[in-house]
């Protein structure tokens, strides 16, 4: 049977595990006698040019780096083509990317089309025995007994283990696979880290976006879970007599547990209709080295014991391999992957409202709410080209706000469907509470719409600030589209001379 697998969302957002504290080894797999497989005539398309870097200080250095880049992607090559890999029509090519660390960068792996290729074609197929999954790690009895629990994500447990691993350097089973996962160091295609890793500075980038709060409340979440990882050990031991290491947290500090679970919520993938120990998988040949696009069919599909991609559109050989990256928008994008699509469908903001509690109706007001489907506190999502629609969304929503009389109230308990506009002055005050906000809500990124346009035209913004760029000019847009929906609204009233209703107990927008 066939499953699909979508890319993972934050490690939050599912099911939470702690290891069994019954006592068994983690099983691991061990260096098998490496058998010599018979290899495709086909050469590989593996670039090895000093200027797949950009200029750096010492020309001979960045030829020598090009050159163990291509040995890198060889080593790779080799351990998976002599651990079962089949062969395949894709190649590992390097991406260049901007050299801000003097020349040491190294350029970004990717797969590529290794000959032309039609939609249909299997483009490649891993094994599972090649696949990271708690299976692999704990055994698929263990995964029902963890599920029962609310300490551990599966990417914490995933990032453990390999921090474990890459302990033992060259003696693991995984070492060639952990070697590419550090060199891309959790880097999404625009060779940029996820917020979680940038510096307070750089950060800065975001300011006035909701992403800055995500990040920090994200932050928390993987502190709280390293927190966990000293019980993970004294419950359960015995599943890491194999390492002679310290406890989790002696072993490794809060940063490098942080640094490894970002790369592996950069590259997991959430295999669909498959047992809950395959769930979350990380896939060499899978992400990071494959290219995200959101308007991509091509999914990670679990075919039995091996994982399989079958491409969805044609391409000449040297081309990126596309996958969809699930629907997500563009800040989950960037925190989870480091990068942001501008031609994402799935791409939208948040506008929350929520009823005043002191509000003597309150009460009577949540009912209403909830009968047409809102709740005390509602998030109206802003969509690319649904701006028009959100707003007219949200004002029977806000008119239960501006709601004082008893009388009113009442009529509207006993009616049906949304709330209709009131009188022209609560309706006007509406729609110019909702101005202000949006203005508001303008006012706190520090550029406008044209000046981020004229620093993207410019061409020399370093990645970070780039990408962070990108993302709030989106941003942006979407809240122009809210706010001159709110202005039509506005100008289709039949009266302009009525002074806006005063409102003690005006719903909150944040």
């Amino acid at each position: 049977m066939a499953s699909s697998a979508s890319v993972s969302p934050a490690a939050a957002s599912h099911h939470r595990l702690l290891l069994p504290c019954s006592p068994r080894r983690l099983p691991r797999p061990r260096p098998r006698p490496r058998p010599r497989l018979l290899r495709s005539a086909r050469p590989r398309l593996v670039a090895c040019h000093a200027d797949t870097l950009l200029p750096s200080s010492s020309p001979a250095a960045a030829a020598a780096a090009a050159c163990a880049s291509t040995a890198s992607a060889n080593g790779f090559s080799d351990w998976l083509r002599e651990h079962g890999l089949p062969p395949g029509k894709v190649a590992i090519l390097d991406r260049p990317v901007p050299c801000f660390r003097e020349g040491k960068d190294l350029p970004l792996h990717y797969v590529a089309a290794g000959q032309d290729l039609e939609a249909g074609d299997v483009a490649f197929e891993v094994p599972m025995s090649l696949v990271v999954t708690l299976e692999r790690v704990l055994g698929d009895e263990s995964v029902a007994e963890l599920l029962t629990t609310n300490k551990l994500s599966e990417l914490a447990c995933l990032a453990l283990y390999l921090m474990y691993e890459k302990k033992q350097g060259q003696d693991s089973f995984w070492y060639p696979y952990i070697k590419e996962l550090d060199r891309q160091r959790g880097r999404g295609q625009l060779a940029v880290e996820s917020p979680l890793l940038w510096t307070e500075s750089e950060l800065n980038y975001l300011k006035g976006s909701p992403i800055k709060d995500e990040v920090v409340a994200r932050d928390e979440g993987i502190r709280r879970e390293y927190n966990e990882l000293d019980t993970l050990w004294f419950m359960a031991g015995s599943l890491f007599q194999q390492y002679p290491f310290d406890i989790p947290t002696e072993a490794f500090p809060f940063e490098i547990f942080k640094q490894a679970f970002v790369a592996v919520q950069s590259c997991v993938v959430h295999l669909q209709k498959v047992s809950l120990a395959r769930r979350f998988a990380l896939v060499p040949l899978g992400p990071p080295l494959l290219t995200y696009k959101s308007n991509c069919k091509a999914m990670l599909t679990a075919v039995g014991d091996s994982v399989r991609l079958v491409v969805d559109r044609p391409y000449k050989a040297g081309e990126p391999i596309i996958v969809w990256c699930g629907p997500q928008p563009n800040s989950r994008l960037l925190l989870n992957y480091g990068f942001i699509d501008e031609d994402n469908p799935y791409d939208r903001i948040v506008i929350e409202a929520s009823l005043n509690i002191e509000d003597p109706q309150f009460q009577e007001k949540r009912m209403v709410a909830q009968r047409n489907g809102k709740l005390a506190i509602q998030n109206f999502h802003v969509c690319v080209g649904k701006e028009k629609e959100t707003i007219a969304e949200m004002l029977p929503y806000l008119r239960l706000g501006y709601i004082s009389d008893p009388d009113e109230m009442q009529s509207i308990l006993s009616s049906e469907g949304d709330t209709c506009p009131v009188s022209p002055c609560t309706e006007r005050a509406v729609l110019d509470q909702l101005v202000g906000y949006l203005e508001s809500r303008l006012a706190d990124y520090p550029t406008t719409l044209d000046e981020d346009d004229a620093m993207l035209a410019d061409g020399n913004l370093e990645p970070k600030k780039e990408v962070a760029t990108r993302l709030v000019r989106l941003e942006k847009k979407l809240l122009h589209g809210c706010l001159q929906a709110a202005n039509e609204f506005i100008n289709d009233l039949p009266d302009h001379t009525v002074s806006p209703c005063p409102a003690p107990f005006a719903p909150e927008l944040k």
